[in-house]
């Protein structure tokens, strides 16, 4: 048994306060963090839940949308504002996993989430640069039918399984970072980070940093959007691959569309070739 400790952070300022030199974690919802701990793979000496900062679902003065971090994923996907305008998100952030997880889980939580291979989670028994930079990779040569067929490296195949952040990559999503300099805003499209020589650093998330908003814009594409998600199982399962697409036509001709894929790689994929392709084409 490892002894760890619990407290939560009233403020941004608490949860900016951690020392992650010495072992200490956010804690969202859990639903990916504890599955870590007992596995071995995370062992936190500290935990600090940031679960009490702004679950806000709001209005922009632009049109827009601002998601606190904090915010359920099931409060996400059940607000009208989302339905009506950012249908792929609703329709991605359901398809994530069970009733119960959607309950628990939040937005910022759901973006720092690791990725559910196989050989990241055995701790005792296989290589993982993602664990142990070095270390190799069991699942190049291994059983990989889950990993990347985009952007992986010689180090790393692994995926990234959020299907919520594949429906944000599309939406043209940016994220807002606190640190203790203040505030900065990266698009969900740089946030996750590609494997390359160094597997182990996932996200663009300095240590000291906090997500404290996800901000949307508003579009007639994401109006009239879709998510889609192909599986081993009708629920309860990460995406062999999925896509997020929405489309503005006018006159029979694409004006606008916006396509992200999910389950290829270690990042939630915008196909911009592909948009490029289809733009001032026919519908």
């Amino acid at each position: 048994m490892r002894p760890v400790d619990y407290t939560r952070a009233a403020s941004v300022q608490d949860a900016l306060a951690r020392d992650a030199a010495a072992g200490e974690m956010l804690l969202g919802g859990g639903t990916n963090l504890i599955d870590l701990m007992r596995k071995n793979v995370e062992q936190p000496t500290r935990l600090i839940d940031v679960t009490g900062l702004s679950r806000s679902i709001e209005a922009t003065d632009g049109g827009g949308l601002l998601i606190g971090a904090a915010a359920r994923n099931s409060a996400v996907a059940a607000h009208p504002l989302v339905r009506a305008h950012y249908p792929m998100l609703a329709r991605a952030t359901l398809a994530g996993a069970s009733a119960q997880i959607r309950n628990m889980a939040t937005v910022g939580g759901n973006l720092m989430q690791r990725t559910r291979c196989l050989y990241f989670a055995d701790a005792a028994g296989s290589r993982c640069n993602k664990r142990e930079p070095g270390s190799g990779c069991d699942a190049i040569g291994g059983f990989n039918r889950y990993h990347a067929i985009l952007g992986a490296s010689p180090s790393c195949i692994a995926t990234h399984p959020s299907d919520m952040a594949v429906a944000l990559a599309a939406l043209d999503a940016r994220i807002q970072i606190a640190g203790r300099d203040g505030v900065r805003t990266v698009p969900l499209t740089d946030f996750h980070l590609l494997p390359g020589d160094h597997p182990a650093q996932e996200t663009a998330l300095a240590p000291g940093e906090v997500i404290v908003a996800i901000e949307l814009l508003l579009s007639a594409a994401a109006a009239h959007s879709t998510y889609r998600k192909v599986r081993d199982r009708a629920s309860y399962a990460f995406a062999l691959v999925s896509v997020a697409a929405g489309m503005k036509v006018e006159d029979g001709r694409i004006q606008d569309v916006r396509i992200a894929l999910g389950g290829v790689a270690a990042k939630p994929w915008r196909a911009l070739r592909a948009e490029a392709a289809l733009r001032g084409g026919p519908a």
